[in-house]
């Protein structure tokens, strides 16, 4: 299996390029709604407070894909949007997921779903093939101003870009990745927008270990563990109780993140 060799797989098909145009739709109408708030670092796990993303997280056809890696028994632990506008200075510097995470294992798998065109002249995501075998590489904070990740983190050796891969896709298709793969992604340089979804996956026996409260939504299969406080699904839109969990949510995360 490609993943399995590279730590990533791409192109899958997620949804229909029309579907993918209606959530955007739909971003706009949560942006008119609470400006700047869904494309905030700090905004992690917007499905619980949007219905549709909600949706998004158990689509069968994204979960197909994951479940054939992490096999039946799944967890939504976090999802995020990366956005890009035109000519946006915004970048991610070279780094793994698994850095700051505290999960007990890196069977974790995320799918970035192109909601607009993803290429190399917007910004797209870059990887690094066969990186994800390696033990983590040590990070170092930079909060830089236009990097994307919360803490600016990127790995602190030098990393070998002539083998670097640009995950293209097209509106509608996703991508896998591996929470060890080294990846990365520059400014946009074109006139057209980037904007993606991050789903991050995991089976239900992993846990979280930096002595932390955690929580994740069950989204295929059963959980026999209960190792995360189950996530509520939202009733409507930016929902009085589920921007009250979310916000309690987001403050355990910031505690593992910053552990």
């Amino acid at each position: 299996m490609a993943y399995a060799d590279d730590g990533f797989l791409f192109p899958l098909r997620g949804m229909s390029a029309g579907e993918a145009a209606d959530m955007l739709n739909r971003i706009d109408e949560a942006e008119a709604r609470r400006p700047g708030w869904l494309f905030a670092k700090t905004t992690k796990k917007p499905y619980l407070v949007l219905t549709w993303l909600n949706t998004l997280i158990r689509d069968p056809r994204i979960l197909d894909q994951v479940e054939r890696i992490l096999g039946p028994n799944l967890l939504c632990w976090g999802g995020s949007f990366f956005a890009k506008r035109p000519h946006d200075p915004g970048f991610v510097t070279w780094h793994q997921d698994s850095t700051y995470w505290g999960l007990s294992r890196p069977d974790v798998v995320t799918a970035w779903v192109a909601l607009t065109p993803s290429t190399a002249e917007n910004g797209c995501m870059r990887v690094i093939p066969g990186s994800h075998a390696s033990d983590p590489l040590p990070h170092r904070d930079t909060f830089a101003e236009n990097n994307l990740l919360t803490r600016g983190q990127e790995i602190a050796v030098e990393v070998d870009e002539a083998n670097a891969v640009d995950i293209v896709l097209a509106p509608g298709e996703f991508s896998l990745h591996h929470v060890r793969l080294v990846h990365g992604s520059k400014p946009n340089t074109s006139n057209i927008p980037r904007v993606g979804f991050a789903i991050r996956y995991l089976p239900t026996d992993v846990r979280q270990i930096s002595g932390n409260p955690d929580s994740a939504t069950l989204v295929r299969g059963k959980d026999d563990y209960g190792y995360f406080l189950p996530e509520p699904a939202p009733r409507a839109d930016f929902d009085a109780d589920a921007m009250a969990f979310h916000s309690r949510v987001m403050e355990a995360y910031r505690k593992i993140l910053y552990r």
